[in-house]
């Protein structure tokens, strides 16, 4: 890979550091402060307002698209396509912020297990929650522009900004007034808006704007040509990314929201390497011919076992230690459950990479398609595994979802799949013997020791089969380590 794409994975990378770092302070304060069925509750309402993102049509997307292309041919249609996505996206925020007014009610008084006093503050925040769908459709064009131009610095600087916001001003918040759910959702939509301010204002230096221009037609029509399929493709992941939590309140209650949620959010945190990837690949795999993409993706995938593996063992043994510590015995019970998402996160991350070649590359409509159809079977699979098995259940139904994306979409990327599949088999076998090892043994000496060993023999068979692994890691010595000619003199 490039030294530019390298040096922005690493810029994306630390990027998620930090809002990574928020998140771990303050999430046991919230639990704290909230309760686990208040806190539980909390995370269904970000759920359902995350299902009405699909109402952005896939415009974030088709904007950082075609900005990309726009900025390789060096022609002057990067406003028309940011303002003409700019309108698209809050006239839908707008459409979709009345649906949720109405969803919402649906939602909490039909479709899950909360007590009636939890109720009311959900009630009394629904204005709120409203708004929230609009400030998300308009960042989200902000986030494409930036994105599109290669700026990620700027976008991770506000990014990391936005994550404090939104995790610390509600928390000033319960410790000014109270821990009602009336309280908490305000102050983030509240925060969210402060956060989407600065990402404007950072778009806006991205791309040089000077004034506002009235969308054009043709612009929004070839936009939405580009979203449609962007909607379906990311609409159906959304939807199957979050239904576990929906269905695990709908039959357990919200408390069990908690219990799941809780250790899934912590886990999904591992995937920092891969969206910083997905992130920095995104545009150049939009501006470049089909042969160097494939020959990207390839690269990417080969690099991202070897870089990504040697973590996801570690934290397959160091999980349930951690998650003691951080939030006491009781949730960390669940860390069996969280132990299986794991494998997930991990399938999920190369998913990532075949799915941003698809969507730059060739139209992802089949995949979109695939990706509807099998949503009900995944619904009744979770049902059954929550009804039978509980959120233990759910983490093994997940499991194998991603890897049935995992599979489709290596068959539409349309690469020469053996060595890829040889490759993931290889880190997979890997993984699952540390799962097992790190459930069975208790003594944390000897997990630490086997551990490194696993972490050791899955790095040193990485650098043996990429050359993109041995050049990174032959970069970072050259720069920290003097050669033998600059020691001598």
């Amino acid at each position: 890979m490039e030294r530019s794409i390298v040096r922005n994975i690493i810029i994306n990378f630390a990027g998620a550091i930090a809002p990574t770092f928020v998140s771990l302070v303050t999430v046991p304060t919230y639990i704290h402060l909230m309760g686990a069925e208040r806190y539980g509750v909390i995370n269904l309402v970000w759920t359902l307002i995350g299902y009405f993102s699909v109402l952005d049509l896939g415009t974030s997307l088709a904007t950082e698209n075609q900005i990309s292309k726009a900025r390789a041919a060096d022609d002057d249609s990067i406003e028309r396509i940011f303002w003409s996505a700019w309108f698209m996206n809050l006239g839908t925020g707008i459409v979709g912020g009345l649906l949720i007014y109405a969803g919402t009610i649906l939602y909490i008084t039909h479709g899950v297990k909360i007590e009636p006093g939890f109720q009311r503050e959900v009630m009394a925040s629904l204005p709120w929650i409203a708004v929230a769908v609009p400030i998300a459709n308009v960042s989200w064009v902000f986030a494409g522009a930036i994105n599109g131009v290669e700026r990620f610095a700027s976008f991770n600087i506000n990014q990391t900004i936005g994550t404090a916001l939104f995790q610390l001003l509600p928390l000033a918040a319960i410790f000014c007034f109270s821990p009602s759910l009336a309280v908490v959702i305000p102050a983030a939509v509240i925060a969210r808006f402060v956060a989407g301010l600065m990402l404007g204002a950072a778009a806006f230096r991205a791309l040089g704007i000077r004034r506002v221009r009235m969308p054009q037609w043709h612009v929004m029509a070839e936009l939405f040509r580009y979203g449609r399929w962007m909607l379906m493709f990311s609409g159906a992941n959304m939807i199957a990314s979050t239904l576990d939590r929906v269905l695990v309140g709908a039959l357990l209650g919200a408390r069990f929201v908690t219990y799941y949620a809780t250790p899934q959010n912590l886990i999904t945190r591992l995937n920092l390497l891969p969206v910083a990837m997905v992130r920095t690949l995104f545009p150049r795999l939009s501006a470049v011919s089909r042969a160097d993409a494939d020959a990207l993706a390839h690269n990417a995938l080969a690099f991202l076992n070897g870089a990504f593996t040697p973590c996801v063992i570690v934290a397959l043994f160091a999980l349930k230690p951690f998650l003691l510590l951080w939030l006491g015995p009781t949730l960390a019970a669940a860390a069996p459950v969280a132990s299986v998402l794991i494998l997930g996160v991990w399938l999920s991350g190369q998913s990532g990479i075949l799915g941003i070649l698809i969507q730059a590359q060739t139209s992802p409509a089949y995949v979109a398609s695939v990706g509807w159809l099998q949503l009900p079977f995944f619904a009744g699979a979770l049902w059954c595994g929550i009804h039978w098995f509980g959120i233990m259940g759910a983490a093994v139904v997940v499991v194998l979802k991603a890897l049935f994306d995992y599979s489709v979409l290596l068959v539409f990327a349309r690469l020469h799949a053996w060595s890829i599949v040889r490759n993931m088999l290889a880190h997979l076998a890997f993984l699952l013997v540390a799962l097992v090892l790190a459930d069975s043994i208790s003594a944390l000496p000897l997990a630490i020791v086997i551990a490194l060993v696993l972490t050791a023999a899955n790095f040193g068979m990485s650098l043996h089969g990429s050359s993109e692994l041995r050049a990174a890691l032959y970069k970072v010595w050259a720069r920290f380590v003097p050669s033998t000619g600059q020691a001598e003199g």
